[in-house]
Order: structure tokens, then C-alpha cells, then sequence
């Protein structure tokens, strides 16, 4: 196993709650519009701090996808997939995207877009069931 390098993002962004690793610049969010089998996701143009596994063949609410599980690279959390291939003509947009997963089950936490909008006492209060967090 080698050393690992992680990213610095200047601006915004999306970051691991567990490691606070940077995963997503807020703006490369392309869209809040999509949904994961544990609940909602976030679209992203690219993703960094990752790492990825093997690719499958999943069905998807659109249809029919290859896609790869992404991983935090420090922390080893999974935190969502990229879309490695589409099968139907209209879904091909998101070929090379990733999604980041707003729920993960074993933590019951979420994805906050805005958590720098709440106040100080709410924010001590959501951050023990935050999975990814805003800067």
C-alpha cells in the first residue's frame, strides 16, 4: 500500500464527515435530483479524494447502467458511484459523473448542501448525524 496524496480544494465544498476529507467543489454539483436506494443524492461533475470499485452492472431507476462504488480515500467509507457507462441514448449525460449518496444506513446520516445557513447551537446538534458536510 502506498502513501496517500489527497486533494486540496480551493472554495466550497463537499467533504467527508467522518475524516472531513475534501470529496466535491459545490461547484460541480450538476444536480440534487437524483436518488439512491438509501435515499437522496447529489449529481457532480467530478469528485476527488476517491477511490473505486470494481465496475458492475446495476439497474437503475433510469435503466440499465456499469457503474463503479466510490470510496473515501482516507477513511474508506463508501460515499456514492460514478457512472462508468449508460445503455439508453438519453442517460448518456451521465457518463463520467459521480453521485454522492445524501444517506448511508449504518450511520443514519445525511448530505447537507447549506449547514453554514444554520446557527451555531443547530449545527452542534446536526453535526453527530451529518455523513457529508459543507465548508
Amino acid at each position: 500500500m502506498g502513501r496517500i496524496f489527497v486533494v486540496d480544494l480551493e472554495g466550497r465544498t463537499y467533504n467527508c464527515k467522518f475524516c472531513k476529507t475534501q470529496l466535491a467543489l459545490c461547484d460541480d454539483l450538476v444536480s440534487r435530483a437524483f436518488h439512491c436506494p438509501r435515499g437522496k443524492a447529489y449529481l457532480f461533475s467530478n469528485a476527488v479524494n476517491i477511490t473505486f470499485g470494481p465496475h458492475e452492472e446495476r439497474m437503475m431507476l433510469s435503466g440499465m447502467h456499469t457503474v463503479a462504488d466510490i470510496f473515501c480515500c482516507c477513511c474508506g467509507q463508501i460515499v456514492g458511484w460514478k457512472y462508468e457507462a449508460a445503455h439508453e441514448k438519453n442517460q448518456k449525460y451521465k457518463e463520467g459523473k459521480f453521485v454522492l449518496e445524501r444517506t448511508y444506513p449504518k450511520n443514519d446520516c445525511i448530505f447537507v448542501e447549506d449547514l453554514h445557513k444554520f446557527m451555531d447551537i443547530e449545527k452542534k446538534l446536526l453535526h453527530k448525524f451529518f455523513f457529508l458536510s459543507v465548508k
